[in-house]
């Protein structure tokens, strides 16, 4: 075969790989375009989170820097979007007091939340001597005697979005509750339950994505 010949070739093979390189960045730019619009079209909302109850087992302050803590809480999660599914993966559930943590992660296992639908969840979080700073310890005991403690209940985790047979890569998901329990307060609507008491809170999370 003569050398010319073989530029020949060698021209066409060059042509053939351009074309198809700009064919495949064409598709993936329409692919890309088709996604953006059925996204804005559907304006895909976030759930939303409600801190039902809080059920406390133990709260207490066994030296001014530790703490021990067993709570139960309710949690519901609604997902607004008729049209669009939320996959929950893997989302860890702990208590703060005075933005400090005060319990470890509790994980609640990964779930599909279809269109409209509500999930609820009730862990259990808990901390066995767990190390404070020493004026939480004092502020806590101070809480219970006045008749009332604020903590705040986090969930920290990842969601994908589901859009027909398309789901979408991990987000952050950050959900706060704060839980105003009247713990102590002899004037207070808990509910005894064995050793426990449980208290009706309905309060709204923040939720950020």
């Amino acid at each position: 075969m003569s050398e010319k010949a073989c530029d020949h070739h060698e021209s066409d093979r060059r042509k053939i790989a351009r074309r198809c390189c700009a064919g495949l960045l064409i598709f993936s730019f329409i692919f890309l375009v088709i996604i953006l619009l059925i996204w804005s079209i559907l304006q895909p909302r976030k759930p939303r989170f409600t801190l039902q109850d809080a059920t406390i087992f133990n709260l207490n302050v066994s030296a001014p820097n530790v703490i021990s803590t067993t709570v139960q809480v309710t949690v519901n999660s609604r997902n607004p979007n008729s049209k669009i599914g939320i996959y929950y993966d893997r989302m860890n559930v702990y208590a703060t007091y005075h933005n400090q943590q005060i319990t470890y992660y509790t994980v609640i296992p990964p779930v599909y939340q279809g269109h409209k639908d509500v999930n609820v969840w009730s862990p259990f979080i808990y901390g066995n001597n767990v190390p404070v700073a020493p004026y939480n310890g004092v502020a806590l005991g101070q809480d219970k005697s006045n008749g009332a403690i604020s903590l705040t209940i986090k969930i920290n985790g990842r969601v994908r979005w589901k859009v027909g047979s398309f789901i979408s890569g991990r987000y952050h998901l950050h959900i706060t509750c704060p839980a105003y329990i009247p713990l102590g307060n002899s004037k207070n609507t808990g509910i005894v339950i064995g050793n426990a008491v449980k208290y009706q809170l309905s309060q709204s999370c923040s939720v950020n994505v």
